[in-house]
């Protein structure tokens, strides 16, 4: 039997970085599980857009392709502009929505609501929950 590959959105705040980094390894050294991972890293071209426009189209272009999006859930996602604009995108900007899993920090009491609020599914910073939710929802 094949293994399925999971196409995955990681929404991050480039500010934050180190949090990403440490998803993508979590995800990485996941058991028995395959994804493609379709987010924009710092070192992305697509940082440097040069306008909102062509930085949201970049990201759209690479959603398109996801079974799902994660959103760090962090209390700076509520005060960050992208990460609203890609809960918008996942939720309205295709035929189907793209199921979004919120990741709660595993150090952090405060999270955000916004992202809590259009979260399919709410897990905390464990890999098992993460992959079952990819598994479940997609």
């Amino acid at each position: 039997m094949t293994m399925k590959t999971y196409n995955v959105f990681i929404s991050h705040s480039w500010n934050y970085g180190d949090a990403y980094d440490k998803l993508v390894n979590m995800l990485d050294k996941a058991d028995r599980f395959s994804y493609r991972n379709y987010s924009v890293p710092k070192d992305s071209p697509v940082h440097n857009a040069s306008t909102d426009k062509e930085l949201l189209d970049a990201i759209k272009e690479r959603m398109q392709f996801c079974d799902v999006v994660l959103i760090l859930a962090g209390v700076y996602s509520t005060y960050s502009k992208w990460i609203n604009k890609e809960i918008q995108l996942a939720s309205n900007g295709f035929t189907s929505p793209k199921p979004i899993i919120a990741i709660q920090p595993w150090d952090s009491e405060k999270t955000s609501r916004i992202v809590k609020d259009n979260a399919d599914k709410i897990v905390g910073w464990n890999t098992d929950p993460i992959v079952s939710a990819i598994r479940e929802l997609d």
